[in-house]
């Protein structure tokens, strides 16, 4: 599909040549599509959702969602959340920091390693630390006998957690890091600043959006991810179940009121995150064009 042609620094404007335009009947044809394909992908599940989740009556909704289980899932959930989202941002600093900022042997395995959860499953990564951490597992026996619970318990659920989610903000920050390059970085030390006032006034300043998008990914992530909490959470209800694995209990026991209901949670705060999202893209858009406005 014919598209716009990237344009070198500097170069004049070229005219949009009418030989690699879409005609119209392609774009309405394109445009049409995405839009079915969104609308029954989407839309008619999140409005089936809600359906559902009122069809009892709002007090029906009000009880499922402030249910003792459902609030200790919510709990967890936001627990999970709260320590896997600064562990993953302050790894993902670093680990951007380094490969951006530095050379040094075995950069491309480390960057392979950061990839590494999108590669695999969920589910193995949770069958990792159980055959880590489980009883017969590898550490098991010596976790036990310092008193340590980690299986089927809150930690092995933020070790799960952590691992399916440590790549988002990494990967957001290192190609803006490596398309900024070293020299403000090395102007700053230049003129007398230390490692800490370049890092807090130079590097993050430029990859603050940036960040804030990663960090938005991953509690996004956080709060959907099933797969590896349900390897290591041993769904004991009250007490190891997140929000995704009470909706499944809820559905499991024909109780589809609540499931909906508490499933319509997850989605708030999916739209919650799309619109903090598209504002973090909408100030990224007008950083981008700051530079371009005042050297006018």
């Amino acid at each position: 599909m014919a598209g716009n042609i990237a344009l070198k620094s500097g170069s004049a404007p070229v005219p949009r040549s009418t030989a690699i335009a879409e005609l119209s009947p392609i774009r309405w044809i394109l445009t049409s599509i995405a839009l079915v394909f969104l609308g029954l992908m989407l839309v008619i599940p999140l409005i089936a959702v809600y359906t559902k989740a009122l069809e009892g009556g709002i007090a029906l909704y009000f009880k499922a969602v402030l249910e003792t289980d459902a609030l200790a899932a919510i709990q967890l959930t936001l627990l999970t959340v709260a320590i896997a989202v600064p562990l993953n941002t302050i790894f993902g600093l670093a680990a951007a920091w380094a490969i951006a900022k530095f050379e040094f042997k075995g950069k491309n395995f480390l960057i392979t390693l950061i990839d590494l959860p999108f590669a695999i499953s969920p589910v193995i990564a949770g069958l990792v630390f159980v055959f880590l951490f489980g009883r017969p597992g590898i550490f098991g026996a010596w976790v036990e006998a310092h008193g340590i619970k980690i299986v089927f318990s809150t930690p092995g659920i933020i070790l799960a957690t952590v691992f399916v989610t440590f790549p988002f903000v990494a990967r957001e920050l290192i190609p803006l890091m490596h398309s900024q390059g070293t020299a403000e970085e090395e102007a700053a030390l230049t003129l007398g600043a230390n490692g800490w006032k370049t890092f807090w006034h130079v590097t993050i300043p430029n990859v603050k959006w940036a960040l804030l998008y990663g960090v938005i990914l991953t509690s996004a992530r956080a709060v959907g991810e099933f797969g590896a909490v349900s390897v290591v959470s041993g769904h004991i209800r009250g007490y190891t179940n997140t929000l995704p694995l009470h909706v499944e209990i809820l559905y499991n026991e024909y109780q589809f009121v609540a499931a909906f209901a508490v499933a319509s949670l997850m989605t708030l705060m999916a739209i919650f995150t799309l619109v903090v999202k598209n504002f973090v893209e909408w100030k990224v858009q007008q950083e981008t064009k700051r530079p371009t406005t005042d050297a006018r």
